[in-house]
């Protein structure tokens, strides 16, 4: 007799079965044992993950063990138990009027019934769990596969706890994903894209290999391939209930972790509540102290799908998650903040120069902390051995002589796994600049190409590094730069930073994107070893418009390209005045406030202060708005204080609603002209005063 077509592809199936060792010896040695160890099997896992192609691996099991397998598939029932014992019957082949139980009763050998997609018999757990399964013989071994984990009655039943075996199914690891890969004859040089966009979940693999195979020679792109994403959103969005919930998929797979209040600021309506429950109750997104997040693989289909579909919604979703997180930004501190700033950079993780120079796998092993002396030796001993003796005498001279500059970085042990410096330039003295070459070299630069205004600092992340990995991408690597931004945002009065890398070439495409030009001047030598510099002055362009222009760069279909190696610094669009001139250009803006025409020369225009609070893009009138805004709110601050008030009484006379002259500003206070001319100066110090510090700070206050 010609063999079966159905047994050419029942092996074919099993030839391409790779992985899932443990949970086929688990499943062979409980066949195999003289009594079961267990009477159900619960396998569960998101859509696609393999739960049905694994079924069919534990049937030929079941055969080669010879034991009886019964398969049932929920998609073709209605969830009653009529229904649930008629479908039963039929594969029992059982005699008319002979129950399904007193069948699967009537001979010694072991049988395995198999029921797949469970989640559709919800409405009888409770029948199959009190009812039916009680009634069947000990040698039976049920295995039900379906997305949602069991039910919590069936975890906190003392007699089931022993019977039930739950197995959750993940993704296949690499060297599986390779395995599989390779037997679908997909080359080498292409898997590794492959294996980055399905995160080894299997269905993700079997379609990518069936592109792969349709255009040989052509390597994989999620963006290119619309008709896989379609694929894999269609498996895991069946039975989406609206426009809104899908919204809300969208964003939970943009964000790193989604939160009510944050599905609230991006997608505006009264439904987010009951939204969020039906995101939390999906069975590819998981809960976690902080927030929702989808599958690696559904976040990774979602998002490539979205921006192929409808980039001005995937736009419009950055822009509101943003504004969001300003918000936190500027309300939160320390942990809280660094959490924050991780959201904010992860809305990049999809760009193709961002995402290959950071870890994004977030495993929570590493924290920062504050260096302490009993720490010093493992610091030095790293330093020691990635850059040389030289370097770890220059690591051990700073974390003596700026110990509070230092963070490090502790694994799950609390020892240190990696380091980073903060030096304050403003601090250093001859001898230090001597003793470094580095930051010699920075300072010189400093001197001569931006200097430092009074109350403004510069920091040199002079040591940043692994343990284990150096300056590579890391984890470790990954919250240094975290920690780097973090800095940015949070310094007061911060003018410039340096950045030194070992290996420019490689971090130069990262650093051009997040605006940080090579700084040859500041290039030093140290061992014999070289290494450049990258930096970035925080008075051309602010933390605030930084973080504009990541956003512009993120959206844009056109990144920006590498900066040459050897370029020099951005021509400053920004005035940097030093606080006389500054000084100098607020009394002259007094003199013109309500002469709006003739503010339009003032220099402060051109200052970051005003940018900030006007925009970087802003016309001149609207500069000049922004101008006597941050004036009188200066001003308004003088009006706290009954004694204070008087000067501010001086100011409003003389500039804001100004009398004839000032003879007759006094006469209306009622002060003599000698003193109300002390009045005025004191007014005007205090906005200079002030302005000046918001300028340097880059904090504007609000009165």
């Amino acid at each position: 007799m010609a063999p079966r077509l159905g047994d050419r592809l029942s092996a074919l199936r099993r030839q391409r079965f790779v992985g899932r060792d443990e949970e086929r010896v688990m499943f062979r040695k409980a066949l195999s044992a003289p009594s079961l160890p267990f009477n159900v099997l619960y396998i569960h896992g998101p859509g696609g993950i393999g739960k049905t192609t694994l079924l069919r691996e534990y049937r030929h099991i079941a055969d080669e063990e010879g034991a009886t397998a019964l398969s049932l598939d929920a998609r073709n029932l209605e969830p009653t138990p009529e229904s649930f014992l008629a479908a039963l019957s039929a594969a029992l082949d059982a005699s008319p009027g002979i129950s399904p139980v007193a069948a699967l009763s009537a001979g010694p050998e072991r049988r395995v019934i198999f029921v797949d997609t469970y989640e559709i018999l919800a409405p009888l757990d409770n029948w199959l769990r009190e009812t039916f399964l009680p009634e069947l013989p000990e040698n039976v071994l049920v295995v039900l596969a379906g997305r949602n984990p069991l039910s919590r009655t069936w975890r906190t039943d003392p007699g089931w706890q022993t019977l039930v075996r739950s197995l959750a199914l993940r993704n296949l690891s690499p060297e599986e994903s390779q395995r599989y890969l390779s037997g679908r004859q997909v080359p080498a040089e292409v898997q590794h894209a492959a294996l980055e966009f399905t995160h080894g979940h299997p269905l993700a693999l079997s379609l990518v290999a069936d592109v792969l195979e349709q255009h040989p020679g052509q390597s994989f792109r999620p963006t290119d391939a619309p008709d896989v994403i379609r694929t894999l959103l269609e498996q895991f969005l069946q039975e989406v209930p609206g426009p809104t919930h899908r919204a809300a998929l969208e964003a939970c797979a943009l964000f790193r972790l989604t939160t009510e209040a944050l599905l609230t600021e991006v997608l505006d309506t009264p439904e987010v509540p009951e939204v969020f429950l039906w995101l939390r109750g999906l069975s590819f997104v998981e809960s976690g102290p902080l927030g929702l997040f989808p599958h690696d693989m559904v976040r990774d289909a979602l998002s490539a799908d979205l921006r192929w579909r409808n980039p001005d919604r995937y736009a419009e979703l950055h822009g509101r998650a943003r504004a969001y997180y300003s918000r936190r930004l500027a309300q939160t501190h320390g942990r809280e903040q660094q959490i924050v700033l991780s959201d904010y950079m992860y809305l990049h993780r999809d760009n193709p120069i961002v995402r290959p120079f950071l870890d994004w796998q977030e495993t929570g092993t590493t924290v920062p902390d504050t260096a302490s002396e009993e720490d010093l030796p493992a610091l030095v001993e790293m330093v020691a051995r990635h850059e040389g003796e030289e370097s770890a005498r220059l690591a051990e001279y700073w974390l003596r002589r700026q110990p509070a500059s230092a963070l490090v970085f502790r694994g799950t042990r609390r020892e240190p796994t990696g380091f980073m410096t903060l030096l304050r330039l403003e601090d250093t003295t001859a001898e230090d600049r001597e003793a470094d070459p580095a930051v010699g070299a920075a300072c010189r630069h400093l001197a001569a190409c931006a200097p430092l205004r009074q109350g403004e600092r510069a920091t040199h992340f002079r040591f940043w590094l692994g343990r284990d990995d150096y300056q590579s991408v890391s984890s470790t690597q990954s919250l240094a730069f975290l920690k780097i931004a973090q800095h940015y945002l949070t310094t007061s009065g911060l003018a410039f930073t340096f950045l030194p890398v070992a290996d420019a070439e490689f971090w130069n495409p990262f650093f051009s994107y997040i605006d940080l030009f090579r700084v040859p001047g500041a290039d030093f030598r140290v061992g014999g070893r070289e290494y450049r510099v990258f930096g970035h002055d925080w008075r051309v362009v602010p933390p605030l418009v930084w973080l504009d222009l990541l956003a512009q760069r993120e959206l844009d279909p056109s990144p920006p390209a590498a900066s040459p190696l050897s370029g020099a610094p951005p021509v400053p669009h920004f005035a940097i005045l030093d606080e006389t001139g500054f000084a100098a250009a607020v009394h002259d803006a007094l003199r013109c406030f309500t002469r709006p025409r003739e503010m339009r020369r003032n220099p402060l225009l051109r200052t970051r202060l005003v940018a900030e609070e006007a925009g970087p893009d802003a016309p001149d009138a609207e500069r000049v708005s922004a101008l006597q805004a941050l004036i009188r709110r200066s001003a308004e601050q003088l009006r706290a204080s009954p004694k204070q008030a008087r000067l501010y009484d001086a100011l409003h006379h003389t500039y804001f609603h100004p009398a004839p002259n000032q003879e007759r500003a006094a006469q209306l206070l009622y002060v003599s002209f000698s003193t109300f001319r002390r009045h005025l100066k004191a007014g005007v110090d205090h906005v200079a005063d002030t302005l000046w510090q918001w300028e340097t700070t880059g904090r504007a206050g609000s009165g």
